[in-house]
């Protein structure tokens, strides 16, 4: 798979963006703050409809204005579709394949697949089990984008159910003896039955996935830090799981929702499901979260990706590849993992400072160099642009003086 065109439109720091791209290695080079990152972000988004940096849309839309816009051009095994997505400020996004209107923006799941390797990975060790879960349930949509629709259903149940635990907590302890109290009890039932429901099929997903990662992760640690305690992950539900049968899994959430129930009344909050589940990461018999060092920490992060890439590439295309200003954090060991991936993949995006953050064996490949650069503008704050813009903005300029 690789991308042919991709155009952005007061998405972050660019007020416009048309790029075309190839197969094989493109950089785009630019100082820190210039709006290189914002550009890989963007696919990043497209692919996973999620940012890599932030947790909201919010910040994706250009000050000023309601919304932004990215189009991305695919072409996987000979096949051309584009995918449309309009982010808004405020409501729903919108999206289409070609000119096709999408009841939901999920359909785009599958028409843009992209792994991104950036700083923020340190997080998927050292940081909050949301984190984790976000990266497991990432890779599930893209496998399986049915599943991106149960993971939406489940989160408006956790939030009914959340809502009503919240606000109807005097009624739920009056219990049954109270008519109010019998029909807040009675909707909790009609909660907890689709939030096991869904919950269910969302955990035996995360299961079959940290499976097939499992390896995936352990031969890709062992080929970047072979001297290393062995690397795995592991899924720690808050629930004894007695198989990864969906059937199984329900019943053992409705169980121990039952059993919690009292809690959860109290505390005005969901105690059990999916979302207080975690991926645990592993070094020998230890937490790598606890116990690894900046090194370890950072071949791991580097594994968990490439087993990414070599679970969504089983799918039958290579998925774009993103390094996002990671090689300056390396060292040469490391770089030379991720460039022996770089140079067997179809398309892979680079973003750097400098040039010479990228390894030597790397530059000559190279087959696309954007340079991004910024100018002020007084009402929007600064508006990123790639050399060729720049380019045809003073050719006309200097046609018009000629004039």
């Amino acid at each position: 798979m690789h991308l042919a065109e991709l155009s952005l439109r007061d998405f972050r720091s660019w007020d416009e963006l048309n790029v075309e791209l190839s197969p094989g290695i493109t950089l785009f080079v630019g100082r820190n703050g210039y709006g290189k990152t914002n550009i890989v972000e963007a696919v990043g988004y497209i692919a996973h409809l999620v940012s890599h940096r932030v947790g909201n849309d919010q910040p994706l839309v250009r000050a000023s204005r309601n919304s932004a816009r990215i189009s991305a051009t695919a072409i996987n095994q000979g096949r051309e579709l584009t995918a449309h997505i309009l982010i808004k400020s405020q409501g729903s996004n919108q999206a289409q394949i070609n000119r096709t209107r999408l009841k939901s923006p999920r359909e785009l799941l599958g028409v843009v697949r992209a792994v991104i390797f950036a700083p923020e990975d340190l997080s998927l060790i050292r940081g909050e089990p949301a984190q984790r879960r976000a990266y497991l349930d990432s890779i599930i949509a893209t496998r399986t984008p049915r599943l991106a629709g149960v993971k939406a259903d489940y989160d408006k149940v956790l939030k009914q159910r959340n809502a009503l635990l919240k606000t109807a907590g005097g009624s739920l302890r009056r219990g049954y003896d109270s008519e109010d109290g019998a029909a807040a009890l009675s909707t909790l039932d009609i909660w907890d039955n689709q939030l096991a429901s869904l919950g269910a099929q969302l955990i035996a997903a995360r299961l079959e996935v940290v499976a097939a990662l499992n390896t995936e992760v352990n031969a890709a640690y062992t080929g970047i830090a072979p001297e290393s305690r062995p690397a795995s992950i592991a899924y720690r539900s808050k629930v004894e799981l007695p198989s990864a049968q969906v059937a199984e899994i329900e019943a053992a959430l409705l169980t121990a929702l039952a059993a919690k129930r009292q809690q959860e009344i109290d505390r005005g909050l969901s105690l059990i499901g999916p979302h207080r589940d975690d991926l645990d990461i592993y070094l020998g018999d230890y937490p790598a979260k606890n116990f690894a060092s900046h090194g370890e920490t950072w071949s791991f992060a580097i594994a968990l990706r490439l087993g990414e890439f070599h679970l969504l590439r089983k799918l039958g295309t290579d998925p774009i590849l993103i390094l996002d200003d990671v090689f300056a954090e390396l060292d040469a060991k490391r770089r030379e993992k991720l460039v022996s991936l770089a140079t067997e993949v179809e398309q892979v995006l680079i973003t750097a400072a400098v040039g010479d953050d990228l390894p030597e064996n790397l530059a000559d490949k190279i087959i696309a160099r954007h340079l991004v650069t910024t100018v002020e503008d007084a009402d929007s704050g600064r508006i990123s642009q790639l050399d060729a813009q720049l380019d045809a903005q003073l050719d006309a300029q200097s046609d018009a003086q000629r004039l």
